[in-house]
């Protein structure tokens, strides 16, 4: 079964609904939505997607998440997400947007955290293994270890706009 997905343009406004593997194929913008999940204590959720996936098999990533349908809002596909891949029900709170140009194709990426105050129940099709870092184990592992490419600049950004916030 295909998934659709809105193309959009560079102002994330919406032009058609497609495919989503015809908006990898042909390399138009679409939108993603993703999720940091921190546990009480700060940590970050780190997982492993298994070997068999299609995209990024046997990976590391930091955020869970996945395209944003169509009529659906980056929060409510980052919800979505959060209870299919880690069966979380939860909120997260929009924390930016920003032009990512894909290791696959460019798509706008909505990024969003949340606080997961339950035990996670991983997808076994989206997870393969995880656990909860600290952020100085994480940054070593963004860097020194098989990391899905995207996830680096968003992790980037989100250290940036942390830093921001934090000088407010």
């Amino acid at each position: 079964m295909s998934e659709l997905v809105e193309r959009v343009d560079e102002q994330d406004e919406v032009l058609a609904v497609v495919d989503r593997g015809e908006a990898i194929r042909h390399r138009w913008l679409h939108r993603i939505a993703t999720i940091v999940c921190r546990d009480p204590g700060g940590r970050i959720f780190v997982h492993r997607r298994p070997d068999d996936v299609s995209l990024f098999p046997g990976q590391l990533n930091w955020m869970v998440g996945g395209a944003v349908g169509v009529a659906e809002s980056y929060e409510e596909a980052a919800a979505r997400e959060l209870a299919e891949e880690l069966g979380v029900h939860a909120r997260p709170r929009f924390v930016l947007k920003f032009l990512c140009e894909g290791a696959l194709s460019p798509y706008w990426l909505g990024l969003h955290e949340t606080v997961v105050m339950e035990s996670v129940r991983p997808d076994p099709s989206e997870v393969a293994w995880h656990d909860w870092l600290t952020e100085p184990e994480l940054m070593d592992l963004v860097r020194h270890r098989t990391f899905v490419p995207d996830a680096r600049e968003a992790f980037d950004r989100y250290r940036g706009q942390l830093r921001r916030t934090e000088d407010l």
